[in-house]
This record gives structure tokens, C-alpha cells and sequence, in this order.
């Protein structure tokens, strides 16, 4: 296979840098996992999440280190997350292929959008019933379409965290914690259910996204500025967005 040698590669790049965002990287690893040729319901969306898992939780190992992580925040977020996946991802059983990637491209978008626009709710302390509150209501929808189309949600639980309050380095390790547990809770659904593992590609790939992310999560903790970074990636998710939607509606 021609991809075991290039996927990787770009793996690690991915990693590095959407470490330093808080996000796990399905956005990105799932559409070229998909464009390499692997079938996108059982192989692209379970090695996806997979590789997001890793990079998310491989982060969350640093930023706990550093004592960056909100616990109180992330828990109400990593719950609702976890219990809502699955139903997700027994959905997704029952969807045809097209209106998935569909969902996906629409998702990518509105997180490339937010990512350029640089958009920052009005910061203000919540309450702990608040925070409570917005992690349950964010969590049960963000877990129950991360089930469904294979993300941990990092793109949008960073916004959700902004408006609770926390730092931009504190929401963005908190955030990797949180999709850690939606990631995992994904991830072990679609296996349970429908995966196809190359295990050549997936070892391989493992192993690139975890040193990216160790990597990328180290630079962040201790100096990285991300604003040029979110705004290199977000055009990159923009284009990745409208080359799923032109072949999922015109080309499929």
C-alpha cells in the first residue's frame, strides 16, 4: 500500500499541531484516511478516532503534568460526552454512507469558520451549577455527533469552555481531556460494531500521532502562541470541508 508510508507522515504533522489546539485531529484524519481509499464507515471513522484518542490523551498526559487541566469543568462535559457517543455511533449504523460525510464536511466548516474568525464568547466566570449545566447540555449533543460521524469535538468544546470562563491554555487542556473520553467512548463503539482494521496502516499511524502530539502538546504548555496555527488549519479544514462536499454530492 502507498498510503502506509505518506499517511504517517502527515499524521504526525496533524498531531503536533492540533495537540497544541486541544483537539484530537479526526477532522483531518479521517478525510484522508477516506481519500486513500479506505472504506469510511468501517475503516476511516474507526482509525480516526482511534488516532484521535491517542493524540488527545497523550496531550492530556502533558497538560496534567503541568496542572493546566480544569477537572471541575471537563467532568460534566467527559460524562454527557461518554453517554451520548454510542447512541451516535448505533445510529450512524442505520445511515447511508453520503449524508454522513455530508454531516461531516458541515462540521468541518463550522470549525474551520470558528478557528479563522478568531471568535471568542465573552469571558465571565460561571457558577459551578452553570458549568454543570453547560456541560451536560454541550456534552450530550457534541458526544451524541461525535458517535454518529467519527470527532472527538475538540473544535467545539474549546468555544464552549471560552464562555465558561478558563484561560485559553487551561480550556484547551481541559478540552483534551474532554476528548479523550468522547473519542474513547466513540471509538470503542465503532469497533464493537463495524471495523475493518488494516493493522499495518494503524500501527504505523498510532505510533506517528503519538510523538506528534507529545511533541505539540510540550511546545504549548511551556510558550506556543496558536493564532497563526488556527488560522493555517482553519483555510486547511475550509478546503478539506469543500472537497467532501463536492464528491459526496457531485461526485458520489
Amino acid at each position: 500500500m502507498d498510503y502506509i508510508v505518506f499517511v504517517p507522515v502527515a499524521f504526525f504533522l496533524i498531531a503536533l499541531i492540533f495537540s497544541m489546539l486541544g483537539m484530537g485531529g479526526s477532522q483531518l484524519y479521517i478525510p484522508i484516511l477516506f481519500w486513500m481509499g479506505m472504506d469510511f464507515k468501517t475503516q476511516a471513522i474507526p482509525l480516526g478516532m482511534l488516532l484521535n484518542v491517542i493524540n488527545s490523551s497523550s496531550a492530556a498526559v502533558t497538560y496534567y503534568r503541568k496542572r493546566l487541566i480544569d477537572f471541575r469543568m471537563a467532568l460534566p462535559f467527559a460524562v454527557a460526552m461518554v453517554v451520548f457517543a454510542p447512541l451516535g455511533t448505533i445510529f450512524n449504523l442505520s445511515v447511508p454512507v453520503t449524508p454522513l460525510i455530508v454531516i461531516f464536511a458541515v462540521f468541518t466548516a463550522t470549525a474551520a469558520v470558528l478557528m479563522l474568525s478568531g471568535w471568542r464568547p465573552a469571558r465571565h466566570d460561571l457558577s459551578r451549577r452553570e458549568r454543570v449545566i453547560l456541560g451536560l447540555c454541550g456534552g450530550s449533543v457534541l458526544g451524541f455527533f461525535a458517535g454518529l460521524i467519527g470527532r472527538g469535538g475538540g473544535s467545539f468544546v474549546v468555544p464552549m469552555l471560552y464562555m465558561a470562563g478558563l484561560d485559553p491554555k487551561v480550556a484547551a487542556a481541559t478540552s483534551a481531556l474532554v476528548v479523550t473520553c468522547s473519542g474513547s467512548a466513540s471509538f470503542l463503539s465503532h469497533v464493537l460494531t463495524a471495523a475493518a482494521p488494516d493493522w499495518a496502516v494503524w500501527i504505523a499511524s498510532a505510533m506517528a500521532v503519538l510523538g506528534g502530539s507529545q511533541i505539540g502538546s510540550r511546545l504549548m504548555a511551556h510558550r506556543a502562541r496558536p493564532r497563526h496555527i488556527r488560522a493555517v488549519f482553519g483555510m486547511v479544514l475550509l478546503c478539506v470541508a469543500a472537497l467532501l462536499l463536492v464528491q459526496a454530492l457531485f461526485l458520489g
